[in-house]
C-alpha cells in the first residue's frame, strides 16, 4: 500500500524508540540494521518517512554539521526522511530499569530545554523542504512532581524558552518545526481536560505571551500566534484509552479550544473487561520491571488510578480493585487480543475511521516500543516484520 493513497498530506511511520541504541552511533546503525526490510514491506517504491527517537546524549552528537552530512547521506541511501522526533525519553530506554525515570529531566529543569533545542536542530536540519516538522516530549512532569506553584511556574517559563527556540529556527532555516506535549497517566497532564486548563490557564496567557515577546522580540498579537503555532499536543491512542477517554471526541476538544495537534501516535493498551483471579497471571506476564505501567480500574462508576501494575494487583488481592482495567503497556496494533486479556485496539481503529474522514494531524506514528518485554508468544516474528504488520494495518484502516 502506498504513502499516497493516504489522506492530503498525511505521514504515518513508526517511532524508532522500539530500537535499542542510546549513542548516535547506535541510533544510525538500528536504522540500517531495520529500515530496509521494513521499507520494502511497507514503502517499496517512494520514500518511507520515519519516526526518530534521539536520547539527550544522541541529539547533543547528532546537530554537529559534520554529524548532519553524514545522515543526510544514510536518509538518502535508505530512501528516507525524518519528519518527526521523539524527544520524551532522554536517557537510557532499553535494557535497564526506567519507571518515573523516563520524565527526568523534566520541563522544571532547563536541561530539557537544551535537549529539546538539540533535537530541533537535528530536524530542522534533515526536513524536506515545504513540510512540516514536530517534537513529541513529556506531559510537563510526573503529577507529584509537578504539583506545586513553583514547578507549574518552571515548566511554563522553560516551555516559553523552547517555543522561542522554535521561533528562531523557522526564522533562520524556514523550517516549521512544534514541540507536542504527551499526555499520559500519573502525570501533569493526564486527561484531556487537564491539558485543555493547562494551555488555557498557563500557556495561552498573557504571561507566557509577554514572555515570547522578549525571547524573541515579537509583537504581543504575533506572540499570541506563534505560541499556537510552534507549541500544541502529542495525543497518544494508548494513553487516551487507558484513561478511558472517547479518543475522537478528546481530538475535536483539544482542536476546538485552539490547541494545534503536531502528532498522533497510533497505539494500543492492555485491557481486562472484568478482572478475575484466574488472569493475575496472565496480567503479570506484562510485569516487565522496566517500564511503569500505569493502571486505571473502572469500578462503581468511578476511576481508581495506580501508579504500576504492582501497585493495581496488590489493591486487587484486597479486594478493592475488582472492575475493569486498562494497563499503560504498549501491545501490538494489529492483535484483537493478547491470548487470555484484551486490548484497546477497538479504540484505535474507532480513531482511524475518524481520521479517514477528517484529518486532526499530518502526522501519524506507530508506537509500540515494549516489543523486546513482551510475552514471547505475541512477538509474533521479527522486530521488522512487525513494525512492517502495524504500519500496514494502519493504512488499511486509515484508507478504508
Amino acid at each position: 500500500m502506498k504513502l499516497e493513497q493516504l489522506p492530503g498530506d498525511v505521514h504515518l511511520t513508526y517511532c524508532t524508540n522500539i530500537h535499542a541504541g542510546e549513542c548516535w552511533e547506535d541510533i544510525r546503525a538500528s536504522l540500517d540494521e531495520h529500515v530496509p526490510a521494513i521499507k520494502s514491506a511497507v514503502a517499496p517504491n517512494q520514500s518511507m518517512g520515519l519516526g526518530l527517537r534521539l536520547s539527550g546524549q544522541a541529539a547533543a552528537s547528532a546537530r554537529h554539521p559534520e554529524a548532519i552530512a553524514s545522515f543526510r547521506e544514510q536518509l538518502a541511501t535508505l530512501g528516507a526522511y525524518v519528519f518527526t522526533i521523539n524527544a520524551f525519553p532522554y536517557g537510557p530506554f532499553h535494557g535497564a530499569r526506567v519507571k518515573k525515570n523516563v520524565y527526568l529531566p523534566d520541563w522544571r529543569d532547563r536541561e530539557r530545554v537544551a535537549f529539546t533545542a538539540n533535537s530541533a536542530a537535528v530536524l530542522a536540519a534533515v526536513l524536506p523542504d515545504g513540510m512540516d516538522g514536530s517534537i513529541s516530549t513529556v506531559p510537563g512532569a510526573f503529577k507529584p512532581n509537578g504539583r506545586s506553584g513553583e514547578a507549574i511556574t518552571a515548566m511554563t517559563a522553560n516551555l516559553m524558552m523552547a517555543v522561542a527556540d522554535l521561533v528562531d529556527v523557522e526564522r533562520r532555516t524556514g523550517k516549521r518545526l512544534a514541540l507536542a506535549l504527551e499526555p499520559e497517566p500519573c502525570c501533569y497532564l493526564e486527561t484531556t481536560d487537564e491539558t485543555i486548563a493547562f494551555f488555557k490557564d498557563q500557556l495561552f496567557t498573557a504571561y507566557a505571551q509577554d514572555t515570547l515577546v522578549k525571547l524573541t522580540g515579537a509583537s504581543r498579537k504575533e506572540a499570541e500566534v506563534l505560541l499556537r503555532r510552534h507549541l500544541g499536543v502529542c495525543y497518544d491512542v494508548c494513553h487516551g484509552a487507558v484513561e478511558y477517554e472517547d479518543i475522537v471526541a478528546a481530538l475535536d476538544r483539544l482542536l476546538a479550544a485552539g490547541i494545534e495537534m503536531p502528532k498522533i501516535q497510533l497505539s494500543a493498551a492492555m485491557r481486562v473487561p472484568d478482572m478475575r483471579e484466574d488472569l493475575v497471571g496472565a496480567v503479570m506476564k506484562f510485569n516487565d520491571g522496566v517500564y511503569l505501567h500505569q493502571s486505571i480500574v473502572r469500578r462503581d462508576g468511578g476511576l481508581a488510578r495506580y501508579v504500576d501494575l504492582t501497585d493495581a494487583v496488590g489493591a486487587f488481592d484486597e479486594g478493592a480493585a475488582d472492575g475493569e482495567w486498562r494497563i499503560h503497556c504498549h501491545v501490538p496494533v494489529f492483535l484483537g487480543d493478547l491470548g487470555e486479556i484484551g486490548s484497546t485496539r477497538r479504540d484505535l481503529v474507532a480513531t482511524l475511521a475518524a481520521l479517514r474522514q477528517k484529518s486532526r494531524s499530518s502526522h501519524l506514528e506507530v508506537e509500540t516500543y515494549t516489543w523486546d518485554v513482551l510475552p514471547e508468544q505475541l512477538r509474533g516474528g521479527s522486530k521488522s516484520v512487525a513494525i512492517a504488520r502495524e504500519i500496514a494495518f494502519c493504512k488499511r484502516e486509515l484508507v478504508g
